[in-house]
């Protein structure tokens, strides 16, 4: 069976026992710091990638992926409105009128400034995730007159309030009356508790009736805006184009890629930062490759001279401390891609128990955006950090294979 002299030879050294163990020692460490670092920087990008993909969700499944509102007062024209954008865009897969303000809730002693978003309910289910998170009560609930609120579980434990129970909104527009000016209010019945696991969303925003918002407000037959739920949320750039060409001047068209581009812009700059430090572990065990070939090559001058004495040439000498020192970084890739992608697999569970041992709350919900973490591992960036780690790897034979090639026979073999 063929096989290549310098392969033999290579993997021959790498199967001998060291006369020096410091030598198998270094081998080890580095085999190690590769698998580590590999399984370290597969394990954070997938982790990166769940998050961002999670985030997306939570935000998408609150906020619309295109929103059309008039650049001056209210959209008064909505229903003609969404009528044109269901007929002339084929992307859009559902649409809602809303209504948003600011205000305040009171229950007892308790206060909290909220964000208002006045909907109807049937269209709301089109364009968003709300009515499919409800812990408690229901979103149909939201009838216009009957004055009932639907808000968030951080915001109901906040204010100690559940289903049926009374709260006070109040928002910043002034009535003149006898004893002076007072702010508007009106009460309001709890008809629902929802969590959709974002902190922001569930301690920061309730939702009522669009007619009972358009009372308060005094808005008549006007709304903010209409939101449009499409059938590719990446499509909601080409979206907002093809709308700002079609519909009459005043209006203004915005997606999801421009409100929240800071969050996304923000993870993917962090996940090129990681992989960036992360490739340096990956480098600097690499340099220990290095020193534990030079120290072999140092070790090995007499079989080198007998080498090069019975006819084998530099360029074959060189190649096989390369095989020597590239298959330490096989096995070392292996085992961190095997062990990266366990870990990634499995987060999810570990996350858990570890924060059961720990008896602590790792992530928590009122300091971070997501407070269950997720991984999401993708082919394209197990591919990309194994090239990495095997480029580094071979590249950090070429120093110490080149000392073995230059090893002149006569001079190794002086003192033999």
């Amino acid at each position: 069976m063929f096989r290549p002299l310098e392969l033999y030879v290579g993997l021959k050294y790498t199967r001998a026992k060291r006369r020096n163990h410091f030598i198998s020692f270094i081998s080890s460490i580095s085999m190690g710091g590769i698998a580590l670092a590999v399984m370290l920087l597969i394990t954070v990008l997938s982790v990166m990638n769940g998050f961002e993909a999670e985030l997306r969700d939570r935000i998408l499944g609150m906020a619309s992926h295109v929103e059309i509102s008039s650049g001056r007062g209210s959209l008064e024209d909505w229903q003609g409105l969404k009528k044109e954008v269901d007929t002339r865009v084929s992307d859009v897969n559902g649409a809602a009128p809303y209504i948003s303000g600011e205000g305040m809730l009171r229950s007892g002693r308790s206060l909290s400034g909220t964000l208002i978003r006045g909907v109807l309910p049937n269209e709301e289910k089109d364009v968003s995730d709300v009515s499919s998170h409800m812990v408690a009560g229901s979103f149909d609930s939201l009838k216009d007159g009957k004055y009932r609120i639907v808000i968030g579980a951080e915001l109901a434990a906040l204010l100690g309030v559940d289903v049926g129970d009374k709260v006070d909104l109040m928002i910043p527009t002034a009535n003149i009356t006898p004893a002076g000016i007072v702010p508007r209010f009106r009460r309001f019945t709890v008809g629902g508790i929802f969590k959709v696991g974002m902190y922001e969303y569930d301690r920061g925003m309730v939702m009522i009736h669009m007619g009972d918002a358009a009372t308060l407000y005094h808005m008549g037959q006007g709304v903010t805006g209409l939101r449009l739920h499409l059938k590719d949320m990446f499509d909601a750039p080409n979206v907002s184009r093809q709308l700002e060409v079609m519909l009459p001047p005043g209006k203004r068209v915005s997606d999801w890629t421009r409100q929240h581009a800071n969050f996304f812009h923000a993870i993917a700059t962090e996940k090129t930062v990681m992989f960036i430090i992360l490739s340096l572990i990956i480098a600097v065990a690499a340099f220990n490759i290095v020193s534990m070939l030079v120290m072999v090559v140092t070790d090995k001058q007499g079989d080198i001279a007998i080498l090069r004495t019975l006819g084998l040439t530099p360029r074959s000498v060189m190649a096989i401390f390369m095989v020597q020192g590239s298959l330490i970084g096989v096995i070392g890739t292996g085992i961190g891609v095997a062990l990266g992608v366990l870990l990634s697999v499995n987060i999810e569970h570990i996350v858990p128990f570890l924060e059961k041992v720990l008896n602590t709350d790792l992530l928590s919900a009122d300091v971070y955006y997501i407070s269950q973490l997720k991984a999401e591992l993708h082919e394209v960036d197990v591919v990309r950090i194994m090239g990495l780690s095997l480029v580094l790897s071979f590249l950090s034979t070429l120093y110490p294979a080149w000392r073995a090639a230059r090893v002149q026979p006569a001079e190794a073999l002086r003192y033999e």
